[in-house]
């Protein structure tokens, strides 16, 4: 019998289509990442000067460009201090990238699949506590309001409580528990990692601050004194006293009381019995930390036994780490197991 031999031109087109074809479902396995723009009329005129039009990272699952009616959830996910957005998207370098961590996750579980948004909260003061603040702007509104909104009208999202997560890191996991037990109308579970801030902790009287007066002085400063500052313009702003528009805790060297008195009042663990039926309002409720890093396991399980005490459901843990190390993993194998259990896939009309 005779044999044909296909000519090699045809073997290699054959080739190119096979490689063209994998990385196809390759790319078909990966999400997509938009950096945006959201202008806030709640951030405009801080006194700060830090712009109204900010940077968001939104990530869009695997499925969303093929798959042109359906819906998802959304997870609001905050940074940390001296973070951004960009760092946790892999626009700059940094110790985390998020997108790699949820497309394993997503494709793994195509049918938990989710948009995830982080606004860029990156202020002069390197980081804005998600608090309201005449000096960095309307922060907490800002998030539970306005981003909430404008990622509804432009995405195809379940715009409803029940399909919105809210989540952060360090000073993230601060700003997702404080925005999330005062808006529980907007947000239906709330995960915290390695949350900082919660209590009263110790003010340390930097011996530098006092001689901070300008914003050079400021970045040059250490992270000691660039806290003091940054948590001044969330918790104790101060519009007649420039430039910089903040009280800080310490002056002369001496530890000012009423400064620390309004520090207090913003932190959760000294308010939280004012917002027990927002927090019971929640559906899902959890937060961990490494043991390594102990003043924050300290106070989450503080955390947890005030919960206990009110009989609100919660997941808890302290696990073998430090502030940073296993944090990715706490997201892809924690985080969106515990968004996926607690959040409604269910389809809506509502948005157009």
């Amino acid at each position: 019998m005779k044999k044909h031999k296909l000519p090699l031109s045809l073997i290699f087109l054959c080739f190119v289509l096979s490689l063209s074809t994998i990385a196809q479902q390759k790319q078909a396995l990966k999400g997509t990442v938009q950096r945006i723009k959201v202008h806030s009329q709640l951030l405009e005129g801080n006194l700060s000067g830090d712009s109204a039009d900010r940077y968001v990272s939104v990530y869009l699952p695997p499925s969303y460009q093929a798959n042109k009616t359906k819906r998802y959830p959304v997870v609001y996910f905050l940074h940390g201090y001296t973070d951004d957005d960009a760092k946790y998207y892999g626009f700059k370098k940094h110790w985390m990238i998020l997108p790699p961590i949820l497309d394993t996750a997503f494709v793994r579980t195509p049918s938990q699949e989710m948009i995830v948004v982080t606004p860029d909260a990156y202020t002069r003061f390197q980081g804005s506590m998600y608090s309201n603040s005449i000096t960095t702007g309307n922060w907490e509104d800002f998030v539970a309001k306005e981003l909430v909104n404008y990622i509804d009208d432009h995405y195809r999202t379940i715009a409803k409580k029940e399909s919105r997560g809210l989540s952060g890191h360090s000073m993230g996991g601060y700003g997702a528990f404080r925005i999330g037990e005062r808006n529980p109308d907007v947000f239906s579970a709330i995960y915290l990692l390695s949350p900082c801030c919660l209590n009263s902790s110790p003010v340390q009287a930097v011996s530098t601050v006092d001689s901070i007066r300008t914003i050079e002085q400021f970045q040059k400063a250490g992270f000691g004194a660039k806290i003091l500052f940054a948590s001044a313009a969330a918790w104790s702003p101060n519009p007649l006293k420039p430039p910089f528009y903040i009280d800080l805790p310490v002056k002369d060297g001496k530890l000012q009381q009423d400064i620390i008195r309004k520090w207090d009042a913003n932190r959760p663990l000294n308010n939280l019995d004012q917002y027990v039926y927002n927090i019971k309002q929640l559906k899902a409720l959890a937060f961990d930390a490494g043991k390594n890093d102990a003043a924050i396991a300290e106070s989450i399980q503080t955390l947890d036994s005030e919960l206990n005490k009110y009989g609100i459901k919660h997941f808890f843990e302290i696990y073998n780490g430090d502030h940073i190390n296993r944090i990715a993993e706490r997201i892809e194998k924690k985080m969106l197991g515990f968004f996926a259990e607690n959040l409604s896939f269910g389809q809506t009309s509502k948005k157009k």
